[in-house]
């Protein structure tokens, strides 16, 4: 009996989209709307990514080593500078590696490059490069390196110096910018799915309206409040499913135009991005369609039905 019933509220429902003609569609159009504002803030939100990584990338700290400090000393610092949670990479640099890349960076330097043979020795120490997981954890890795039993032996320091303290202002003021960004592309989100979210419950509550009078004959003649509610809350939930199939119909030639013509701008090929999370973009899409089209069916009946 359930089945049965569930069959012709479906059936009703695909029946009240037929029959709805343009104001159907017109509704169909502004989920895709919606759905398309939504789609266009996941984007958004991937160059966002994109662009604070590359910043994220180019901030490290640096420990510039004596040159006399021992290599082992070295290494045992950078197995346990590995293993701290907040560090994402350490890069070993030796002496003569360090020496060999001063002379490439100055190859057209000839007085730096004939003073430096005037030496004859090494005068350059070996140094770890160091790239934490999140920009704001550089500073408990400075903290970590003022204790650590490997950076002196005897009374003596191997550390010559290292660089956090200088870009300490950088690294506190790209901090911020990331909290900043991060807090206004959420606040954008949202008004902007709120907006959407309005739009398309006025255009569904018009729909209804439409149809006003056959709810009220179905509650004249006894038909409960789910008889009526299902067949608009179906109506609704095929906006969301043709909404997001033109949607993604749509941005297929939108991304490779963009791929083609703006990855140099953007800094990622939006078409690439787009066909390697189709289908988390189309679950996304289709979920948000689905519950926009049901609920705002379901808000907008109620006025009739509390009748």
């Amino acid at each position: 009996m359930a089945i049965t019933t569930l069959k012709r509220i479906i059936r009703a429902g695909f029946l009240n989209f037929k029959r709805g003609g343009v104001v159907s569609w017109a509704a169909v159009l502004v989920v895709t709307i919606t759905l398309s504002v939504i789609t266009i803030i996941i984007f958004s939100q991937a160059v966002l990514r994109y662009s604070l990584n590359q910043i994220k990338d180019k901030v490290d700290v640096t420990i510039y080593f004596t040159v006399s400090a021992p290599e082992e000393n070295i290494l045992s610092l950078k197995s346990s500078l590995e293993k701290m949670p907040e560090v994402a990479s350490v890069s070993y640099t030796s002496k003569d590696e360090a020496l060999r890349l001063f002379r490439e960076r100055h190859s057209n330097d000839y007085p730096t490059i004939q003073a430096l043979d005037e030496i004859g020795d090494n005068p350059l120490g070996a140094y770890l490069n160091i790239k934490a997981k999140e920009v704001s954890q550089y500073e408990s890795i400075a903290n970590f390196l003022k204790t650590d039993d490997a950076l002196v032996i005897g009374s003596t320091s191997i550390v010559d110096k290292v660089n956090y303290h200088q870009n300490k202002l950088v690294i506190d003021r790209l901090n911020n910018i990331i909290d900043g960004a991060q807090k206004l592309g959420f606040l954008i989100t949202l008004i902007l799915v709120i907006i959407s979210i309005i739009i398309t419950f006025n255009t569904i509550r018009l729909t209804i309206f439409i149809s006003k009078e056959e709810i009220g004959v179905m509650r004249l003649v006894g038909a409960s409040k789910m008889h009526v509610r299902g067949p608009f809350m179906i109506e609704g939930t095929i906006y969301g499913v043709v909404a997001t199939g033109i949607t993604m119909f749509l941005f297929l030639p939108a991304t490779l135009w963009l791929g083609k013509n703006m990855t140099d701008f953007l800094g990622i090929n939006m078409y690439d991005y787009y066909i390697a999370n189709f289908f988390t973009i189309f679950a996304i899409l289709l979920l948000s369609g689905i519950i926009l089209g049901i609920i705002s069916s379901f808000l907008a009946i109620r006025k009739y039905l509390n009748k």
